[in-house]
């Protein structure tokens, strides 16, 4: 599905993946955690000029909304043109780069957004939401409906996605939201973990169970005050009248449901 809100595409997502860099690897342990928030990668390969085609069939799902299968079919030439041999099978492998790169630059997206400090003033709280899959990890529907501080330093290791296909979402509230949802602030979380060993590097982490190794980071928070403010510049260069609207969807966008993220169960 397209990374849009109502008629206009989702700036901020499309910003954080145009501000990615390219980096050609051999494996997907070499781009770790936040790295991700400025680097492009797909594992195994390996030449410049296949990475960076890859990446245009990315931006293209990302800025026009185009398709699982417009994804594929862009997929296929560039493999065809390097004559790239990867792993796994096509389907697989196609979903994986769609679903993952279109899933994090929304969730990133959304970081920027309600990290906005005029949007936190007033939304303070933040609400996980499960993606509602049909096979659902057990500690991500534990979390679903948990609210917490904007603030809590746990939004920093369990901001979705927060695994291989993990469809959650956080949403923002105000106080008045949860006086009319009948809802209050939840306990503190307290998480417990699993040892982690990077076979790339040797590092050992603790990551929190039920996250997947590298998925502990909040996606676009090292980098969400410049995504917004490379909206923001955008919308200067725009005409009076086309500025005003992208800068009220963004705002209006902060405040609701993000809806599905591509390739929702």
């Amino acid at each position: 599905m397209a990374v849009k809100y109502g008629s206009l595409p989702f700036e901020e997502a499309i910003t954080f993946l145009r501000n990615k860099v390219s980096i050609p690897t051999e494996r997907w342990t070499d781009v770790w955690r936040d790295q991700h928030d400025v680097g492009f990668m797909v594992a195994g390969a390996t030449k410049a000029d296949l990475i960076n085609d890859l990446f245009q069939a990315v931006d293209k799902a990302a800025s026009q909304g185009t398709t699982l299968e417009t994804f594929r079919q862009d997929f296929d030439e560039t493999v065809a043109t390097y004559g790239w041999e990867y792993n796994g099978s096509r389907n697989w492998r196609t979903r994986v780069i769609y679903e993952t790169n279109l899933r994090t630059a929304q969730q990133a997206g959304r970081h920027a957004q309600l990290t906005d400090p005029d949007v936190q003033a007033r939304r303070p709280y933040w609400q996980y939401r499960h993606g509602g899959s049909a096979d659902p990890r057990p500690e991500h529907l534990a979390w679903d409906g948990m609210v917490r501080p904007a603030d809590d330093p746990i939004w920093d290791l369990i901001s979705p996605p927060n695994d291989w296909g993990c469809s959650c979402k956080v949403m923002a509230l105000s106080e008045a939201d949860l006086e009319s949802m009948g809802i209050t602030v939840s306990k503190p979380l307290v998480l417990e973990t699993y040892k982690h060993v990077n076979k790339a590097t040797g590092e050992v982490t603790q990551v929190p169970v039920g996250v997947g190794p590298g998925w502990d980071y909040a996606p676009g928070r090292s980098v969400a005050a410049r995504t917004r403010d490379h909206v923001a510049k955008k919308a200067r260069r725009l005409p009076d009248a086309l500025a005003r609207r992208l800068m009220t969807s963004v705002s209006r966008a902060a405040d609701r449901d993000p809806g599905p993220a591509p390739g929702d169960r």
